[in-house]
């Protein structure tokens, strides 16, 4: 994929600085990687913290809990064992707290212990947070006291925000006022889920939070955003670039004079200086680039792509390419020819025919082919139809699934696969006491002895797990492939029982490695997913990639091409696309029923997300939506598109 150029997100003068920002309504600083991002932001606080400690004043902290603040709170431990960053003058306040809990360990005050307070100096009596556990009489004289107490300390010096992707801070959902005060708060979806990974499941999640209100959060002395990752770029934008409102309670950080937002590239990502530099400055043109604007400018104007005029180009701010090409012609051509070339219904190349505009090559034929998908799901669900033509065309193929996905099977599918076990067994051997005693103990435990917080045993886990392997050779069985070709990794990483998934080790990196030796794969497709909220996706492509790294002096990786699929979550744009293979309506049809094979990812799913939409409902209309977007560029018709881009090891 293109690299972004540098002086669009870190530019070397405050003049160019001033120019690509100039549609931003709060500083904002990216960064190459979370990482990057996060020892900067644990830096500034180290840095106040010891000003203070120089002044011999209190540091008055209000720090929040959350994945985004993991990174950071590290660094600080680090700078307190390894550089003797003491924190002793240091005050907390919590941001919020889930309500109601039934112990104090396991809220927001539960995580940011575990993140940071057990692992530093922090005087106890210096820890203030609201108690999850009160009565719910005594919130209102609680939430006063809270400010109260804040203010007794002279406010808060500086405070740690992320951002929600309803775009709340703490838990001001849509709908707060500038005003609201310190108060209890019920949650919205997109809340919940989000704190799932802290509780287990969505449905652990309390339906409440008690949170500071944006008038408090305006008062304190500095603000620091941070949000990490593409699920979080839309509501980045709304809030940096917007107009301040209620639907966007972050946009209300456009009130405060030193306030400043901390992001990835992956966060910056519809930034208008990262998606559309053209409209603040002069631009670095690439093939890429050139694409990205002419489609927008079809967009703005609808207009396919060939009907574009010099006019056209001058009055939206994208005469550099006629003086770079001389004519809108020129330019037009050029791009219409690019995306045709992108086009082809041979995935894994046509062999005996001229390659040399099409995005695969033709030999070797047939090849070999592993396609991984991070759950037993994603491979037919993002590129179920590529996957059957691929079988039809006679290649080699091969799927493995990375996780068991098994946390997504609800109790009430297990119990109906117990079920079916027990008449099975009933019928044909009912003296079986080993079946018999097993059916008994799930059975009861998922029934009756399973309360709100409990996980799952291993056995049930197992039984989750052996739906989810059932689901996926089903769908495989219909699209034509193998039994042999189906490989289950259970990456170590995924198998916690919980959404909170282990960091990637080496040992999952070795699993993929093996199998990669194996096979020796000419083509290689992986979920470039990177929205999934969850971050399953995003690990699994980072396993992946570092496997493909590890072996990339290998003989046989020197012929093997990467291409990464999306459409769980979102789709590629259209600028980066490089292969896009078409569905007729049977294929797409085909490739729906392929997705109704996994029976216990319906309308029971418990991860569907931000999009209401079942997965085959979104698959369909993202297919069908590029399909129509090169439609209305003037190419082609089709029934729908999947898309596809290559990844190209360094």
């Amino acid at each position: 994929m293109t690299r972004i150029p540098r002086r669009y997100y870190q530019p070397d003068d405050v003049f160019e600085l001033s120019r690509v920002t100039r549609l931003e309504k709060i500083p904002t600083e990216i960064f190459d990687t979370e990482k990057e991002g996060s020892a900067k932001v644990a830096e500034e606080i180290a840095a106040l913290i010891k000003t203070k400690q120089a002044a011999h004043e209190k540091c008055v902290l209000g720090l929040t809990s959350g994945k985004s603040m993991v990174g950071i709170y590290a660094e600080l431990v680090r700078l307190h064992k390894k550089e003797n960053l003491s924190f002793n003058n240091v005050v907390v306040f919590l941001l919020f707290e889930y309500y109601p809990l039934s112990g104090k360990l396991k809220g927001s005050y539960g995580q940011l212990k575990n993140m940071l307070l057990d692992h530093v100096d922090i005087p106890e009596e210096n820890i203030f947070y609201p108690d999850g556990t009160m009565d719910k009489h005594q919130i209102m004289q609680a939430c006063a006291e809270y400010e109260e107490k804040i203010a007794s300390f002279g406010g808060i010096d500086l405070q740690l925000l992320g951002i929600g992707r309803s775009g709340n801070v703490g838990f001001n959902e849509p709908g707060s006022l500038a005003n609201s005060q310190t108060r209890l708060i019920l949650l919205d979806t997109l809340s919940r889920e989000d704190a799932a990974e802290f509780f287990s499941n969505v449905e652990m999640v309390p339906v409440s939070a008690i949170t500071l209100g944006i008038s408090i959060i305006l008062k304190a002395k500095r603000i620091v955003l941070v949000a990490w990752g593409e699920h979080k770029s839309t509501v980045v934008k709304n809030a940096v670039e917007g107009t301040m409102s209620e639907a966007i309670p972050a946009s209300y950080l456009q009130l405060h004079s030193n306030v400043k937002i901390v992001i990835d590239l992956h966060a910056a990502s519809e930034l208008t200086r990262i998606s559309m530099p053209w409209l603040v400055t002069s631009c670095e043109w690439d093939s890429k680039l050139i694409r990205r604007a002419i489609v927008w400018l079809c967009m703005k104007l609808k207009k396919p792509i060939l009907k574009l005029t010099n006019k056209d180009y001058n009055d939206n701010g994208l005469s550099e390419l006629l003086a770079i090409y001389g004519s809108a012609y020129n330019v037009n051509i050029r791009i219409f020819n690019d995306l045709q070339h992108t086009i082809t219904g041979w995935p894994g190349g046509k062999p005996n025919a001229d390659d040399s505009n099409r995005p695969e090559r033709a030999l070797p034929y047939p090849k070999r082919v592993l396609i991984f998908s991070p759950h037993p799901d994603d491979d037919v669900i993002s590129m179920g139809g590529t996957f059957k033509r691929l079988i039809d065309q006679n290649h080699k193929v091969h799927v493995a699934y990375q996780t068991s996905g098994n946390i997504a099977v609800a109790d009430h599918e297990v119990i109906r696969f117990l079920s079916f076990v027990k008449g099975f067994k009933d019928l044909f051997d009912s003296n079986n006491d080993v079946i018999q005693t097993k059916y008994e103990a799930m059975k009861n435990f998922l029934l009756y002895e399973k309360k709100e917080n409990d996980m799952d045993t291993p056995e049930i886990l197992e039984v989750k797990a052996l739906i989810r392997r059932g689901e996926a050779k089903a769908a495989c069985r219909y699209l034509g492939l193998s039994s042999q070709n189906i490989h289950f990794l259970n990456l170590p990483f995924y198998e916690t029982g919980t959404v909170k998934k282990n960091d990637l080790s080496q040992k999952d990196i070795d699993i993929i490695k093996d199998l990669l030796q194996q096979i020796q794969p000419h083509q290689i497709y992986a979920a470039g997913d990177l929205a999934d909220p969850h971050g399953t996706h995003k690990i699994c492509l980072d396993a992946v990639l570092a496997a493909i790294d590890e072996l990339k002096d290998e003989e046989w990786m020197k012929d093997c091409r990467v291409w990464m699929y999306r459409g769980a979550w979102k789709e590629w744009e259209i600028d980066h696309i490089e292969m896009a293979v078409p569905l007729s309506p049977e294929e797409l049809k085909n490739k729906r029923n392929a997705i109704l094979r996994h029976q216990s990812q319906m309308e029971s799913a418990p991860y569907l997300g931000n999009d209401e939409r079942l997965f085959w409902q979104r698959s369909e209309e993202r297919n069908r939506a590029t399909a129509e977007l090169y439609t209305q560029l003037g190419l082609a018709s089709y029934e729908a598109i999947e898309a596809f881009v290559r990844y190209k090891p360094v």
